[in-house]
């Protein structure tokens, strides 16, 4: 099975790629102009994994009664240009119109498959090779008329997991609403926003995978509520949660995550790029106290792109479990450009030390990467290449090869 959907990705890019007989059909044939294809941003929710998942239409010479055919001819010519956010090839295929008597206006099904062939190189001459499931998931998200709400539901199905099939399998499952200007209220499961890229989805990450600091720290669903405030200048996301994670225990305490950003050239993003500063904190108890703090700071400006993030653990809560004695600390940073609209090249220093308190025992990753985007997030391949130089074990050398199909 896993090579089966391994192998589909990489025929989907074929496909998608030097089909010209295909292509050349679908430039006769019945749309009148295709080029006009388009996705039109509607609205700037956030979806749970703190990242924007706006309601899109499609543009095009068709409508709603559009056929089958004539859909799929719109995911072939589909561009798309956005890659901080997810995007699915099918969204018109598999999204469904309410009726006007209903309380829903729509409702989407969709399916993510991420994973990876992985090889790894040992300075003593060791070697082996794995194949890993970042995410497979199976989506189900509805809108209620006069956007009063929206919700989601979200089956994740990991491959390597230590967790029980219970404990995995609800990855989101939350109702949220927009109704107040500039603000969106989320209550249920998902993944709150400790760190800045440890509260980002996994469909949106620029390498396969998360630095030290938010697979340690952040990254892990937990029960509870939030506000997010979106502002020109400034944006901000405050929550208390059960400090439960995959549902382990009932409630072992609270917790509470906040962070915001300020965006100083709002308005300004065409002539000086678009710079975000941010920072945060993660407190709770679970057996005892813990408190995390983090900062940020990022740049783009047409091709190129540029981040820090620096954080600082007095015991944590995170993916990989939870630590409430442990002092750890961590940061990265990383630098990208876009060689074409498809093609983008970048590179990131990661160092994590997992206990101050102890010498020599920093962990420090220099990742290169590429990432091919067929269309846009919905469609791309990865290429990393990793090299992972600890102190107190041997070093070693990654070669990731990685497929992302968001449908």
């Amino acid at each position: 099975m896993r090579k089966f959907l391994h192998s589909l990705v990489i025929i989907m890019f074929l496909y998608c790629n030097y089909t010209s007989i295909y292509a050349s059909e679908l430039s006769t044939d019945n749309l009148n102009n295709p080029e006009e294809v388009s996705l039109e941003l509607i609205d700037n929710n956030l979806d749970s994994e703190n990242n924007k998942n706006p309601e899109y239409i499609y543009e095009a010479s068709t409508t709603a009664e559009n056929s089958l055919r004539e859909k799929l001819k719109n995911v072939y010519n589909l561009e798309i240009e956005k890659y901080d956010q997810p995007d699915y090839l099918f969204k018109e295929v598999l999204t469904h119109k309410c009726k006007e008597n209903s309380l829903m206006d729509n409702w989407h099904i969709w399916g993510a498959y991420n994973a990876d062939t992985n090889f790894r190189f040992y300075e003593n001459g060791g070697f082996d090779t794995k194949y890993e499931s970042n995410a497979l998931n199976i989506g189900f998200d509805g809108v209620l008329k006069n956007n009063n709400a929206d919700f989601r539901i979200m089956l994740g199905f990991p491959v390597n997991s230590h967790r029980n099939y219970m404990q995995t399998l609800f990855s989101d499952v939350f109702i949220a609403t927009n109704k107040i200007p500039h603000h969106r209220l989320q209550f249920g499961y998902y993944r709150p926003q400790v760190g800045y890229e440890g509260g980002n989805s996994a469909y949106t990450l620029p390498f396969y995978t998360r630095s030290q600091i938010s697979r340690n720290f952040g990254t892990a669903r937990k029960f509870g509520g939030r506000i997010k405030g979106d502002y020109s200048f400034f944006d901000y996301d405050l929550g208390i949660y059960s400090s439960d994670t995959f549902f382990q225990d009932f409630f072992p305490g609270a917790e509470f995550i906040a962070w915001a950003n300020i965006k100083p050239f709002a308005g300004k993003e065409e002539k000086l790029g678009r710079l975000k500063i941010g920072g945060g904190i993660d407190g709770g108890h679970r057996n005892n106290d813990f408190f995390v703090t983090g900062g940020y700071v990022s740049w783009e400006y047409k091709r190129f792109m540029a981040n820090f993030e620096i954080s600082k653990a007095n015991g944590y809560n995170g993916m990989k479990g939870y630590s409430t004695k442990q002092h750890a600390s961590g940061f990265y940073t990383t630098v990208g450009y876009m060689i074409t609209k498809k093609l983008q090249i970048l590179a990131r220093f990661d160092q994590f030390d997992p206990n101050v308190k102890i010498n020599n025992n920093k962990n420090k990753e220099y990742t290169l990467g590429f990432n091919y985007y067929i269309k846009g997030q919905a469609l791309k391949l990865i290429l990393n290449y990793v090299f992972c130089q600890n102190e107190n074990t041997k070093n070693s050398h990654r070669i990731i090869i990685g497929t992302q199909i968001l449908i």
